[in-house]
């Protein structure tokens, strides 16, 4: 029996980038006598979710923010799905990123999100990430010692297509590190990731930012986690804290057969055709 036990950390973002590592050192070290297999932060978790913050607060893969993120997992002997942070390349690019790393604080993902959150809902939010971000073009699944997992970053989520090629590549597990918002969440949250996980027959992982009503963005929180059936698992409120999860990998198995949607998926008609 393969078994996850997944610590999921709804944290509160604050201006102060360095703020924000010393927050989550104080948290992980309450996390330890829980001994999590995985830790699993918010979007965006050191910088408050701005579009103008974004180059501001952006560093380069192996600085600062990621040498503590390495440290970290590697002094709690951890998985870290280490949510999302601006990163800058070479070129003054920059993107919504997200780093995983090993027990050994070795990374092995890396995703930039795909699908930038440019959106204009009437009476409700409006956003545009595409204002100081680049979009990245990578599906991103990963091994590890329980099978392989998937990660994307919030919007990407909203993406069919993206959820299933992660399963179709191998994903037991999505990693979600997503800020939904006032408008969004309530609408939202909740069906996305029962859909994906029960489309996928995967384990769906929502992990959100603790609202602030004085921020800029204010973050619907609710941190989620889905069954490979669709139930949920568990759901935060609002506020910071973090949920405890564990995780069944055989169930995915089970799920599969009893009820095989990918294997019967008719992929020899599911194409286009040219008119």
């Amino acid at each position: 029996m393969t078994k996850l036990k997944a610590a999921m950390l709804q944290s509160h973002v604050y201006s102060d980038k360095a703020e924000n590592i010393r927050a989550l050192c104080v948290n992980l070290e309450e996390l330890a006598k829980e001994k999590p297999d995985l830790v699993t932060l918010p979007e965006m978790f050191n910088c408050p979710y701005q579009s103008s913050n974004f180059p501001v607060y952006a560093e380069k893969e192996g600085e600062e923010t990621w040498q503590a993120l390495s440290s970290l997992a590697a002094k709690y002997g951890i998985y870290l799905s280490a949510g999302s942070v601006p990163e800058t390349d070479e070129q003054g690019h920059i993107f919504n990123t997200a780093y995983v790393f090993d027990r050994n604080g070795k990374q092995i993902a890396k995703h930039r999100k795909m699908h930038l959150f440019d959106i204009e809902v009437e009476g409700g939010q409006s956003f545009k990430e595409s204002d100081t971000l680049t979009p990245g073009d990578q599906v991103t699944v990963f091994d590890t010692e329980f099978g392989k997992m998937g990660i994307c970053i919030c919007f990407d989520f909203r993406f069919p297509e993206l959820a299933r090629l992660m399963a179709l590549e191998g994903a037991r597990v999505i990693l979600v590190p997503a800020a939904f918002n006032m408008t969004t969440g309530p609408a939202h949250w909740e069906i996305l990731f029962r859909t994906r996980a029960l489309d996928n027959q995967v384990y769906t992982l929502g992990t959100a930012p603790a609202r602030d009503a004085d921020a800029g963005y204010t973050s619907w929180g609710h941190t989620i986690a889905v069954s490979p059936w669709g139930d949920i698992m568990g759901q935060m409120e609002e506020r910071e804290g973090f949920m405890i999860q564990t995780l069944d990998l055989d169930k995915v198995k089970k799920v599969r057969q009893e009820l095989p949607l990918l294997k019967n998926r008719r992929s020899d008609i599911y194409m286009l055709k040219k008119q």
